[in-house]
């Protein structure tokens, strides 16, 4: 039997310790104690592991898995330890450039991964993966309970390698089996046109918020000399969010200037995000649904607040929490829930949502028309023109 003694155990255990001493050292009186006893416990958890555990365990697998462990026990969905490879990933997301295969998954079911849409000319795109489809199995993993970030980390990877998914299909309750070769994909998060048999209305569609989006927003409305249009019809359904600066941007071009959002922290402190002073000025309605979340509720709110649009569809999805990404060693890093956003009137609409002004859903069996290439328009984008054309009078 290997001897063991405390020396070594502290070789092994040094860097797990250092999680906790912050918890030891910030504590007085009973508390300290009641903490020290349990580092005590985790000790002894790793030297049972290391002393009497079959298989092989090396100092960073346990290391690694103490640093997820205590990310997981707030209970958070929005908090994540991420490994390497996930931090990576997440970095490639908000630049808008990964190597995949082109699938956004839907927030509304956590417990299926249902497909919210394919990107266009994707891989996912190209083999027809639909929206309302559910991805069952990734290679040889199945998916039932699978968080989403898990499961998304499973689909990327380099461009140039395979993966096969398992479909199910539920508007023909069939399964099938789709191999896909991972591409690199660039999502253009900004897209504009004159708004099918509308020349004099302008159509927007932002579909996430990554770092350059507000720089894409400014060439899109250059790009199509926004002044010649009478009004505008933002659409921001199915918009997942992404990062906060880029929210600043965009809703900048449709608030005047003041306060686009507070950022409130743990201890109070208030930071006050501004308008940047590129107010369009013009006729403006939205669009937004359950899954118009987190940055672009940034957006909606503000605008709702300052009343320069009408919000037309559903309650938004009420995700009002700001996440902030601490890097860690070795590449990897921590993402963890560290403040609250108000809106400029300071409504707090975290698991509450935004309501429409208008409110217009969409029927049984019905997609909305994202970006629409004919006057086939589904009934919430129906009746954002029409609310628009009432403004116009």
């Amino acid at each position: 039997m290997q001897e063991w003694n405390w020396k070594r155990i502290a070789k092994h255990v040094g860097v797990v310790l250092l999680i906790f001493s912050v918890l030891v050292t910030t504590l007085v009186g009973g508390i300290v104690i009641a903490n020290v006893d349990n580092v005590g416990r985790l000790v002894h958890v790793v030297q049972l592991i290391r002393h009497d555990y079959l298989e092989k365990v090396t100092t960073d697998q346990l290391v690694e898995g103490a640093t997820k462990g205590i990310v997981d026990v707030l209970g958070d969905p929005y908090s994540t330890y991420m490994n390497a490879k996930e931090n990576q990933e997440l970095f490639q997301v908000l630049e808008g450039k990964f190597g995949g295969v082109g699938i956004v998954l839907s927030l509304k079911d956590p417990k299926k991964l249902v497909v919210l849409r394919p990107i266009k000319n994707s891989p996912a795109g190209k083999a027809g993966i639909l929206p309302g489809d559910v991805i069952v199995k990734i290679d040889e993993a199945e998916t039932v309970g699978m968080e989403q970030d898990k499961a998304v980390s499973l689909m990327r990877g380099n461009p140039g390698t395979k993966v096969t998914l398992g479909v199910y299909r539920e508007s023909t309750k069939k399964s099938s089996t789709v191999n896909l070769m991972r591409e690199n994909i660039s999502v253009p998060t900004v897209e504009g046109q004159a708004l099918p048999g509308r020349p004099d209305i302008a159509y927007i569609n932002i579909s996430q918020f990554a770092s350059d989006t507000g720089t894409e927003l400014k060439e899109t409305l250059n790009t199509m000399d926004i002044k010649k249009f009478k009004g505008l019809i933002l659409d921001m359904r199915y918009n997942h969010g992404g990062e906060l600066n880029a929210a600043v941007q965009v809703a900048s071009y449709f608030i005047p200037e003041g306060p686009v959002v507070y950022i409130v922290d743990k201890q109070g402190n208030v930071d006050t995000k501004m308008a940047t002073g590129t107010y369009l000025g013009m006729p403006v309605v939205v669009l937004v649904n359950e899954e118009s979340a987190s940055a672009a509720e940034i957006v909606a709110g503000a605008i709702k607040d300052k009343g320069t649009a009408s919000l037309v569809g559903v309650k938004t999805f009420g995700k009002g929490i700001v996440q902030t990404i601490f890097p860690l060693d070795s590449g990897t890093s921590v993402k963890l829930t560290t403040a609250k956003y108000l809106t400029p009137n300071k409504v707090d609409i975290h698991k509450k949502g935004i309501e429409p002004d208008v409110k217009v859903e969409l029927g049984k069996g019905q997609t909305a028309t994202i970006s629409p290439t004919d006057t086939n328009f589904d009934p919430q984008l129906q009746k954002a023109l029409q609310t628009l054309q009432g403004q116009l009078k």
